[in-house]
C-alpha cells in the first residue's frame, strides 16, 4: 500500500482513535517517566468539542493510568491494547476470569530482570512487559528468553512485541476490536473513524478503519503497515491536531 505524508482533508464527521506512547506523547525510557505537556489536555478537550465527543484513546497502558496521565480529564479509553473499555457511559468492560498463570509469568520475567538489571518488568495487572530501551543490545537475549517463555506457555497467552518492549497478555481484544466495538454506539457511530498510532501493535487499529473506510495514520517508522497516511513524529502531530481542535 503506498504512504501518503499529505494528511486527509478535515472533516467535522470524524471519530477520533488516538494511541498515546509514540503517539501523543514521546516515549520514555521507563513508562513511569513520561511528561504530558499541559497543552495536550487543551488539544483533547478540543477534539471532543469538535467531533462531539467521538474521541477514544486506545493504548496499551491500564485505564487508570491513562486517567493519571490526563487528570482531570476522564477519556472514553481502551487500555491493554484493548483488553480492556471504557465506554461514554463510564461502564468498563475487561476479561471475565482473572488468569492465574499471569502469576508464573510475571516471575519468569523478573527473574531474568535480575539476570540483566537494565531491563525493565512493567505489571500491568492483566499483562505483563519486558522493556528493553534502556538495553538495546540485549534484544536478540530478551526477544529469544520471550519466545521460548512463550513456546512454553503455549496458547495461554499472546507474546506481543512492540517498540522495544515484549509483552505478555491473554487471548482477547485487541485495539481493532474496540475500534469496531465503539464504531457501533454512541457517540461513534455514523462518523468516519480516524485511527493514529506509531506501533505494531496500532496495526490491527489500522486494519479495522481501513475495513470501514475510515483514515489510519501511522507516526514514525513507515516500516511494515497497513496505515494509508504517514507523519514524521510527535510534534508534527501535535501541530496537526492543535490546529484540528481550533477550528
Amino acid at each position: 500500500m503506498t504512504l501518503s505524508n499529505t494528511l486527509p482533508a478535515p472533516d467535522d464527521g470524524w471519530a477520533m482513535f488516538l494511541d498515546v506512547d509514540g503517539t501523543l506523547i514521546e516515549i520514555a525510557d521507563e513508562p513511569d517517566g513520561v511528561v504530558v505537556d499541559p497543552a495536550i489536555t487543551d488539544i483533547l478537550l478540543g477534539l471532543e468539542r469538535r467531533f462531539g465527543h467521538a474521541l477514544a484513546l486506545v493504548s496499551g497502558r491500564p485505564i487508570a493510568a491513562l486517567d493519571n496521565l490526563f487528570a482531570p480529564l476522564r477519556p472514553i479509553a481502551a487500555g491493554l491494547h484493548g483488553l480492556e473499555r471504557r465506554t461514554a457511559d463510564g461502564d468498563v468492560f475487561r476479561p471475565n476470569s482473572a488468569v492465574r498463570e499471569l502469576d508464573y509469568v510475571r516471575e519468569r520475567l523478573r527473574g531474568f530482570a535480575r539476570e540483566h538489571p537494565r531491563l525493565l518488568v512493567e505489571d500491568k495487572g492483566l499483562t505483563v512487559a519486558l522493556h528493553f530501551r534502556r538495553a538495546p543490545d540485549l534484544e536478540h537475549e530478551a526477544t529469544y528468553f520471550a519466545e521460548e517463555l512463550s513456546y512454553e506457555l503455549g496458547d495461554r497467552f499472546v507474546l506481543q512485541r512492540g517498540k522495544m518492549v515484549l509483552e505478555f497478555r491473554p487471548h482477547g481484544p485487541h485495539k481493532g476490536d474496540v475500534v469496531q466495538a465503539y464504531m457501533a454506539g454512541p457517540p461513534f457511530a455514523g462518523r468516519t473513524p480516524v485511527f493514529i498510532g506509531d506501533d505494531v501493535t496500532d496495526e490491527d487499529g489500522f486494519a479495522a478503519v481501513n475495513q470501514l473506510h475510515g483514515h489510519s495514520i501511522r507516526v514514525g517508522t513507515t516500516n511494515a503497515t497497513v496505515a494509508r497516511w504517514w507523519v514524521a513524529g510527535v510534534d508534527e502531530l501535535r501541530n496537526w491536531l492543535r490546529d484540528l481542535s481550533h477550528a
